[in-house]
């Protein structure tokens, strides 16, 4: 999986989390607009690191995407992302 490993090692470097699960979901999208037969296209990242504390869901958002945007640029079609602090996250 080298796109979900580009994913981890990029945003562990950048953020230091201390909760990432990332979620290949492109066999749901089989057939759509940015679709790739070898998967790796679309993803579901939930991350919790205390780097984003004092931070608006937008500027987190805009954290990630520029940890992430050579993948992005190239290889990911859809992100959905869940970026909590550690006092925010309920999924312990």
């Amino acid at each position: 999986m080298r796109v979900a490993s580009a994913i981890e090692d990029k945003l562990t470097a950048a953020f230091q989390p201390v909760r990432l699960a990332i979620t290949d979901e492109s066999h749901k999208h089989h057939g759509h607009a940015g679709s790739r037969p070898e998967g790796e296209s679309h993803f579901h990242v939930e991350i919790v690191s205390e780097a984003f504390s004092g931070k608006s869901r937008l500027e987190r958002q805009r954290m990630a995407y520029a940890a992430l945007q050579d993948e992005l640029a190239t290889d990911i079609h859809a992100l959905a992302l869940k970026i909590l602090t550690p006092d925010e996250d309920t999924g312990r």
